[in-house]
């Protein structure tokens, strides 16, 4: 019926400006908060680069609720893979999530088409009024729930975490002069639809304007992506699938060159692998061009698709029972409730750590997918200064032939008029990274900042 083709805009927006009505179930404890331990010693900032008044990095590596950034797909891969991981099982169980978009996957997009799909394949079995349970609370289930409950169906949304969100996360703290985005908020020119929802949902966007290629011996010409791109091409076009470090040398690209270490870092922080993970048949093009980045808290972004719905936060999901007569949903507090269906959305990293039981087990094909796939390190530190020691106003950073922990930074100063720098690194250096205490973090963020100073 119509209640199937609602657009993407009605659906995230349809529902007013109104709070997400957040039920916290009763039988939930409030979780402990973990005391910050005391610093012993301050982070040293290296010679130049003075010490930051303000710095919050995100931990997605080790979140057990995430356990990783974003997924990618490994070399040798099928195609597919990513249809097996999202096919229905029983047609009682649904899956959604950026790792279940074949189109976009690790991407903001890939996530809200995925939560459509999902429902919308949900609601063709179901009839009017069932019970169904949304497992996570990220952008892909919040999309699910609010088609869902479009649908019919009475919704009831599972949120492990404390917030809404997910992998989008706004931290907003009265001593950052702008709300600190650990999670996804860059947006490259396929993100125009997901930009628009977001400038009407009262996000701000603003422009990262001008790139800097900066080594030991000072600037340089920018690096010209074209022979990357054509290796990738041509790899394309092979028989058999290769990594892109093989792609690359198969073109008489050496990987290690500094100029081509530089895009692979950069292709790392987008993807969260490295060059000798990825798949050259689906690696996803280089992120060239200047993105946009969201400015302001994308919680109510979520919450809008969220409203009118029942969440509990606090809320993670040990098992998930079915059989022909519905699904017996199992929270980490012990306590069971009963659906007809159930859409899980939670990151592949989850899937992959078995973190939620699945009785009877998955199909192999649904499990053979989760196992295949991979799962990107990507992690981001804010720093901010009350004076700025730089004085160049290009919006991204990018070191070259340089040892640094993290070889890609934002300079938040042009867009805000804000003394904000942020750092992006993945792959291995971001898994590296995530290993770091939080004074070791820093230290090593600043270190990578003494090469334009």
């Amino acid at each position: 019926g119509d209640t199937m083709r609602i657009t993407r805009r009605t659906l995230l927006l349809g529902a007013g400006a109104g709070v997400a009505s957040v039920l916290l179930a009763s039988c939930t404890p409030e979780p402990t908060p973990t005391p910050t331990p005391t610093r012993t010693r301050e982070p040293e900032p290296p010679p130049g680069v003075p010490a930051a008044a303000g710095s919050i990095r995100s931990t997605w590596t080790t979140d057990p609720y995430a356990l990783g950034a974003a997924s990618f797909t490994p070399v040798g891969v099928l195609a597919g893979t990513r249809l097996a991981l999202g096919a229905p099982v029983n047609a009682r169980l649904f899956f959604a999530g950026e790792a279940t978009d074949e189109d976009a996957p690790g991407t903001l997009r890939g996530a809200i088409s995925s939560g459509t799909r999902a429902a919308e394949e949900l609601l063709v079995p179901a009839t009017s009024g069932e019970r169904v349970a949304v497992v996570g609370a990220g952008l892909a289930g919040a999309t699910a729930a609010a088609v869902l409950a479009e649908g019919g169906m009475e919704v009831t949304v599972f949120e492990a975490r404390d917030r809404v969100g997910g992998r989008m996360h706004s931290r907003v703290d009265d001593s950052w002069p702008l709300p600190v985005q650990l999670g996804a908020w860059l947006f490259g020119t396929d993100d125009a639809e997901v930009l628009d929802l977001m400038s009407s949902g009262d996000v701000g966007v603003v422009e990262l304007a001008g790139q800097l290629w900066h080594g030991p011996e000072g600037d340089l010409d920018p690096i010209d992506p074209q022979p990357f791109d054509a290796a990738m091409t041509a790899a394309q076009a092979a028989p058999e699938d290769s990594s892109v470090t093989d792609a690359l040398t198969a073109a008489g690209i050496d990987p290690s060159d500094p100029a081509t270490a530089a895009l692979l870092a950069i292709l790392a922080a987008r993807t969260g692998a490295g060059a000798d993970e990825l798949s050259s048949w689906f690696a996803p093009p280089l992120p060239m061009s200047d993105p946009k980045a969201a400015t302001g808290d994308v919680a109510p972004f979520i919450e809008q698709a969220l409203d009118g719905v029942k969440v509990g936060l606090n809320s993670p999901v040990a098992r998930l029972a079915y059989d022909d007569s519905g699904v017996s949903v199992r929270l980490g507090t012990g306590e069971a409730l009963s659906f007809d269906r159930v859409i899980v959305t939670v990151p592949l990293g989850v899937l992959q750590d078995r973190s939620i039981e699945f009785d009877p087990p998955l199909p192999f094909s649904n499990r053979g997918a989760i196992s295949a796939l991979g799962m990107g390190a990507i992690e981001t530190v804010w720093l901010r200064w009350d004076e700025p020691f730089w004085e160049n106003d290009e919006a991204i950073w990018h070191s070259v032939g340089a040892d640094v922990a993290i070889a890609t930074w934002i300079n938040l100063r042009p867009a805000t008029g804000e003394n904000v720098l942020v750092g992006i690194v993945g792959g291995a250096a971001a898994a590296e990274f995530a290993k770091l205490d939080e004074d070791e973090a820093i230290e090593a963020a600043l270190a990578s900042l003494a090469l334009y100073v």
